[in-house]
């Protein structure tokens, strides 16, 4: 078979063919763009993501850090770490970040997506994109974080930093810059402003967050708001519009859902498995070793096809279909071990409560126009979608 690429359009518009072909023939290769290795069956793709000590997380500069872009705070961030430093930082941020999080998510959440509902129980076209998704997430992390004056630069900060990778095309390059240097002043000045007066936000729980003596220092204070913000941002973003997109195609799921609501949270999970926002995370061998029989030499980068892994056939019965009602095998949408993501619990209450809210509201949801989809290598996500919603 010929090498696949990820960024190709035809491969980023339906990845799953592809994947489905990698399993079937070739589970560990290389692809590109980076010449990079692959790995798309579930279990090896879990066995690399449980092992730090041979594949490190530092597999994910071959993303993040590019000549071009001079300095970017994600690649000394907390999911390059491995332990012990992963382990300290973690810590950290998890007292600060679960003790405010989830408690605050629900009624912001809840009351930008009823007031979108509502909007659309009326009848509505707009680009999805430019919409829910984007203003649902926008308000309740810049909420939580104390960043709500500038949620109108947040998705073009996150869209354009999530699209540096060894593939980013040319045109792109300077708004990344742009966007790395501007969202980097901000966070700057918020720090600033929280250091001479503590609010009630993230930003300041941040700062006194403390285990033993230890504290966050500044670099750590950065790397670990910026990829909070992006992933923050970027996994809810094409979460909400995945799982629109899924109802657009499955009107009966759509009256089935409004029927009987229990069954939401069941229906994010299984979107999460189904179409994930983050396909790929990067690892980097640190020594030879070797991934189902075949070898790799030390410094390979390995890419885990967490997409492919939710979609492997020796995990999940009928894996190309969407079934609401499928047993809770856990999926990899948000890693595995060490690095499993901060933010899913985030990511989940926020899609939840939109979707509470939606579904009563609504009696149809199409899809418009055809999406167009980013170019990152870690996230794919649709940057554009037009959708009508009819009312009951």
């Amino acid at each position: 078979m010929a090498r696949l690429n990820l960024l190709d359009p035809q491969v980023r518009a339906n990845p799953y063919p592809y994947y489905a072909e990698l399993r079937r023939a070739a589970p560990v290769s290389v692809i590109d763009p980076g010449e990079i290795w692959a790995i798309s069956r579930y279990d090896d793709v879990v066995s690399v993501l449980k092992n730090p000590a041979v594949f490190s997380s530092q597999g994910l500069r071959a993303a993040t850090e590019q000549p071009w872009a001079g300095y970017n705070p994600l690649t000394d961030s907390l999911v390059l770490l491995d332990p012990p430093r992963h382990t300290a930082i973690r810590s950290l941020v998890n007292h600060a970040f679960t003790l405010r999080v989830l408690p605050r998510v629900e009624p912001l959440a809840r009351k930008v997506a009823r007031a979108f509902a509502e909007r659309a129980s009326r009848g509505l076209e707009v680009d999805i994109c430019d919409d829910l998704a984007t203003t649902l997430p926008a308000q309740v992390i810049g909420n939580l974080l104390g960043l709500d004056d500038a949620c109108d630069k947040f998705r073009t900060w996150s869209e354009t930093i999530v699209a540096i990778s060894p593939g980013t095309p040319e045109a792109l390059r300077p708004s990344i810059v742009a966007s790395i240097a501007e969202l980097g002043q901000y966070l700057e000045e918020v720090f600033e402003d929280r250091r001479r007066a503590r609010r009630d936000d993230l930003a300041s729980d941040l700062l006194d967050a403390e285990i033993d003596g230890r504290r966050l220092d500044q670099a750590e204070l950065m790397s670990f708001m910026f990829v909070l913000f992006v992933a923050g941002f970027e996994t809810t973003t094409h979460l909400l519009v995945n799982s629109l997109r899924i109802l657009a195609e499955r009107p009966e799921l759509l009256a089935r859902l409004r029927e009987a609501p229990s069954v939401i949270p069941h229906f994010v999970e299984e979107a999460l498995r189904f179409d994930p926002s983050v396909h790929v995370t990067l690892r980097v061998a640190t020594r030879d070793t070797e991934i189902a029989g075949v070898p790799l030499p030390a410094g390979a980068v390995v890419a885990a096809l967490l997409a492919s892994a939710n979609r492997d056939e020796t995990r999940y019965e009928h894996a190309d279909r969407f079934d609401v009602d499928r047993d809770r095998k856990p999926s990899v949408a948000f890693g595995h071990g060490i690095h499993f993501c901060l933010g899913a619990p985030l990511a989940r209450a926020e899609t939840r409560i939109a979707f509470e809210e939606l579904v009563p509201r609504v009696g149809a949801i199409h899809v418009t126009q055809e999406p167009t989809w980013n170019c990152g290598l870690t996230v794919r996500g649709v940057t554009s979608c037009r959708m009508r919603f009819e009312p009951l």
